[in-house]
């Protein structure tokens, strides 16, 4: 799956292994790499010298043990060798947790899906050409949710139930009308494509099955949708590559959370008046029907200008166009992981990207229109589609990654897959750049008033998000504690806060991660700043940053901060 996206297409036509046999065959290989990676590359594996599974009984203690950094910075093999031993470290510690594939349904569901879609969304072959592996993935999925069951021990937190139960009725309907749809958009060989839509049915069938069979698994309470705080210090350290336990990077964020929300009720007051008057005026500040999809064209050249004036970044030709979201998708996209952005696969031809949105046109009534405008105001596309994904932030870090990158992994590590990003330590590199592009922006003036305030917001929101992850995690928080939290502190709606704390408990360590991140490219910056004096130069700075690829922040911090004294 991870090589689809990734643009290696040698196992299309499968779905991942994860049954018992599969599991502990992975523990096998990833034990072998480990002992192979030790013997090639001893220093910057000396951190993972004692990885033998259950290793881990202490909280809290660092793992560091003094890398050569200069090795490292001027070695790209040894600089893959250590980010090689920081994913194995981090898929041991999954292992070992049973928080994801033995308890997640949702996993399995989303897995399943986006294998086939993966085949579907992507134009890296002629669609012919692609068929036969879409029809191999398709025939797979019976068996594979049928493993589900037999896998998943333990009990299941009833959010994660609902998550994969409502992406089972989504993708019947998706392998059902929308893949005859899909099949209908373009010319393909008859046989073939009855022979997709049997397979598709089977499909769509076996998703059915799964919806009713969920009911079936034993609930987890409130209490138990945690990693747990070990877990949680293995991921921190060993996929962010942070020296500060979990407890530490709490109280930082508490610390900044005051003074952050303090600001924003200054900005509300100034420009609005009111938290109300606010989101009333965001909402109304939106393109009409016909201007809608020229707005996300037009505000990515004018952020693509602005950013070049102020030489900001080498931000290269790598075109980008905004286009509905396919029909075929439609009905079910609103209920899957249906990213509007994907990262362009690093293997795969580039010509120019399609970046899908919400559909706003004249087939829908004028009310349904109005609500998705005002959904989809100036603020979100010049905030959320342009800056921080498809301009300044994702995009051009997704290129840099590509094409410049000074580690391999570093190239793969953020490719966005069916759940998550390819590797988990690309987390702080590619979501705290886009957090900090956006910050960028509106530090060089490209942002209007109401949307400097939302930007803003959306800095509380980063930290609220780092502090529910923390908490939740840690078993500090139950989960009804982590939706209030979301719900009296930040302001979100009940729907708005279980959604984000049901995406907290599925992937610990990951919300933290833009607030990891972007604090941590500020910090870098300015201690660059101090160092260079004068000629320090803000392009050459971020292009230093984002030649290193999507690997861990902190890592690129030590390795700048500690080879160039």
């Amino acid at each position: 799956m991870n090589a689809t996206f990734t643009g290696v297409h040698g196992h299309d036509h499968r779905l991942p292994d994860w049954t018992r046999t599969g599991r502990e065959r992975e523990i096998a290989e990833m034990g072998a790499l480990v002992r192979d990676l030790l013997l090639a590359h001893p220093t910057p594996m000396a951190r993972w010298a004692t990885l033998e599974r259950g290793r881990r009984s202490e909280p809290h203690v660092p793992r560091f043990k003094g890398p050569d950094w200069r090795a490292l910075a001027a070695d790209p093999l040894a600089l893959d060798a250590a980010l090689a031993g920081s994913a194995l470290a981090v898929r041991t510690t999954e292992l070992d947790s049973y928080h994801f594939q033995d308890r997640n349904p949702a996993l399995w569901t989303g897995e399943a899906i986006f294998g086939a879609v993966s085949l579907m969304i992507r134009p890296f072959a002629p669609r012919d050409a692609r068929l036969g592996a879409l029809e191999s993935r398709l025939e797979a999925i019976p068996g594979f949710l049928s493993a589900m069951r037999t896998v998943m021990i333990g009990r299941v937190p009833p959010r994660w139930i609902d998550r994969a139960r409502r992406e089972c009725v989504a993708a019947s309907r998706l392998f059902d009308r929308g893949l005859t749809q899909w099949l209908e958009e373009e010319p393909v060989d008859p046989r073939a494509a009855e022979r997709i839509r049997a397979a598709g049915q089977v499909a769509a069938a076996a998703f059915a099955r799964c919806a009713d069979g969920l009911g079936g698994l034993r609930v987890a309470s409130e209490h138990e949708y945690g990693i747990g705080g070990v877990a949680l210090d293995s991921l921190i350290s060993d996929g962010h590559w942070c020296t500060e336990p979990f407890d530490v990077l709490l109280q930082r964020a508490l610390g900044e959370l005051d003074p952050a929300r303090a600001q924003l009720g200054d900005a509300i007051r100034e420009v609005s008046g009111t938290p109300e008057a606010f989101q009333a005026a965001l909402a109304a500040d939106h393109p009409d029907t016909a201007g809608y999809l020229p707005a996300f064209a037009g505000k990515w050249e004018a952020c693509r200008a602005h950013a070049a004036r102020h030489d900001a970044v080498h931000w290269p030709e790598w075109p980008i166009r905004y286009v509905p979201i396919p029909g075929w998708a439609r009905d079910a996209a609103p209920h899957l992981y249906w990213l509007f952005y994907r990262s362009p696969a690093p293997f795969d031809p580039y010509s120019t990207y399609e970046y899908v949105v919400t559909p706003v046109d004249d087939t829908l009534t004028p009310e349904e229109q109005e609500r998705r405008l005002r959904a989809c105001n100036n603020s979100t596309i010049t905030l959320n589609h342009v800056v921080h994904h498809g301009a300044v932030g994702h995009h051009v870090q997704n290129w840099h990654a590509t094409h410049r990158s000074r580690s391999r992994i570093g190239t793969i590590a953020g490719v966005d897959c069916a759940s998550r990003i390819g590797l988990f330590l690309g987390g702080t590199m590619t979501e705290g750049w886009a957090c900090y592009a956006t910050d960028l922006m509106d530090e060089l003036g490209f942002l209007s008033p109401l949307e400097r305030v939302a930007e803003q917001q959306s800095r509380v929101r980063m930290l609220a998000r780092a502090i529910v992850d923390i908490r939740l995690h840690s078993h500090l928080f139950s989960y009804r504690e982590a939706v209030a939290f979301y719900r009296d502190t930040v302001g979100m709606s009940d729907e708005a806060a279980n959604g984000e704390a049901t995406k907290n408990s599925m992937f610990p360590a990951t919300a933290l991660m833009y607030w990891l991140g972007t604090q941590g490219i500020r910090d870098l910056r300015e201690t660059i700043r101090a160092r260079r004096g004068a000629p320090f130069s803000l392009r050459a700075f971020h292009d230093d940053l984002l030649g290193w690829g999507s690997i861990p922040v902190p890592l690129v911090t030590r390795l700048l901060t500690e080879t160039h004294q």
